[in-house]
């Protein structure tokens, strides 16, 4: 657990309130992961021959992202830790990265980048569970 993520989680001055720290991170990654490659993933769509057959996959793709940035920005707050709502992003997290992840995985033969983008949305969707099952 050497990444800064896990830094700043044990920097943290506070108790994280029994939260397993190397799901937390591991979450907190994949989001933001998810994240960068749903919306390069959007990009090389637009860039695509084929882009109005992609209209719904970029929608996809970019909601995915914004979904996740979130979830990696409420994850990464514990000053006033609410369990409700951390359950309620991280189940909209899960949500959004099994409907991009599906999408992606329709063109993933055709486009590599939708290829990659439906295995990190897999990885996000995956440690979101993870995260939720360790909330209790």
């Amino acid at each position: 657990m050497s990444t800064t993520t896990a830094r700043m989680l044990q920097a943290h001055p506070k108790d994280l309130g029994g939260v397993d720290q190397e799901k937390l991170r591991a979450c907190i990654d994949a989001c933001f992961e998810c994240a960068q490659v749903c919306t390069a993933c959007a990009d090389a769509c637009l860039s695509e021959d084929m882009v109005a057959e992609l209209t719904t996959c970029i929608r996809t793709d970019l909601d995915c992202a914004d979904v996740c940035v979130t979830t990696g920005r409420v994850l990464s707050r514990h000053t006033g830790y609410d369990a409700n709502l951390t359950r309620a992003v991280l189940q909209a997290c899960a949500a959004a990265c099994r409907a991009c992840g599906d999408d992606c995985a329709e063109h993933a033969e055709m486009h590599e980048h939708c290829r990659v983008c439906a295995e990190a949305c897999r990885r996000c969707e995956q440690a979101c569970r993870d995260l939720i099952a360790s909330l209790g």
